[in-house]
């Protein structure tokens, strides 16, 4: 099941909804407000509303898409969850990523945070701060969190799992190594760092979630190609260390760290300029396209 947000172009008040796509010859969108007018329209207010909604969604009659027939050229697409508590990333959590940079795998986590205002749609803009001269591109494969827990054991952490979208891990990077002390906050989540999309593919509908084709583009250059089975800490053990430490609401994303290939380590360095057009891509859950403006 694919789950998003969305507002139909047509709509001058823009009202967020929450859809399932259809999937067909042409992919359509089932609005839930027509199946029930009372579901909250957000993804986080339904999950916190009805934590087994998306469980139970399957139920659901199609009868209505014949009425509405809204097809994705109809809308345009929100992130597929927003205004969650967290966005907490991980980083230098790639194989391949730390030997292109020589260093030894973590034996733990690293973690780091992005502020959810961060957060951008799968086709938003990315203004290029005036305060950067180091534009960095990571594409990431994002968790959603359906339901709270702390203390979460390895064996039950994706029951805590709504499911997966992709994510752009926008990175400023004289800010994240080279200002501000060394610390990498600042230089993760400026303004639209963090474009998600295009929805939330939920974790019964992934064959195999360490064995997806993960890659940027760059004007259509590809600059990352890898898999995610080159994760060191997989999403269970992920989940389990940093529940020991802050509760995970739902609507939380975790994004998981990033391949080789980014910017900061090409010889020469590459970095984005105002202009540029990047695509995030992951093997059966999507693709999201950012224009550096």
């Amino acid at each position: 099941m694919k789950v998003l947000q969305f507002v139909l172009k047509n709509d001058p008040l823009k009202k967020p909804r929450v859809g399932l796509i259809i999937e067909g010859e042409v992919k359509k969108i089932l609005d839930l407000e027509t199946v029930d007018d009372k579901l909250p329209n957000t993804v986080i207010e339904l999950l916190k509303q009805k934590p087994n909604f998306f469980t139970d969604v399957t139920g659901i009659s199609l009868a209505s898409l014949e009425q509405d027939d809204i097809l994705l050229e109809d809308v345009i697409l929100l992130p597929p969850v927003s205004g969650m508590d967290k966005v907490v990333c991980v980083g230098m959590n790639y194989k391949d990523h730390c030997e292109e940079q020589n260093v030894p795998v973590p034996k733990e986590p690293i973690f780091f945070s992005k502020f959810s205002s961060s957060v951008v749609g799968p086709k938003d803009s990315i203004p290029y701060p005036d305060v950067t001269q180091e534009l960095d591109y990571e594409v990431e494969l994002a968790v959603v969190i359906g339901k709270k827990g702390k203390n979460i054991p390895r064996d039950k952490a994706l029951d805590y799992v709504l499911g997966y979208t992709v994510a752009h891990d926008v990175s400023a990077r004289d800010w994240q190594l080279k200002k501000n002390g060394g610390q990498w906050l600042i230089g993760k989540t400026m303004d639209a760092f963090c474009p998600i999309g295009p929805w939330i593919v939920t974790k019964s509908d992934i064959a195999d979630l360490y064995n997806l084709g993960i890659r940027c583009r760059v004007n259509g250059e590809t600059k990352q190609d890898s898999n995610t089975g080159q994760l060191v800490h997989r999403v269970e053990n992920v989940i389990e260390l940093l529940s020991k430490f802050v509760t995970l609401l739902p609507g939380d994303i975790i994004l998981t760290g990033t391949p080789p290939g980014v910017g900061v380590f090409a010889k020469p360095p590459f970095f984005l300029k105002r202009g540029d057009k990047v695509e995030c891509e992951i093997d059966e859950i999507g693709c999201i396209e950012n224009k550096i403006i």
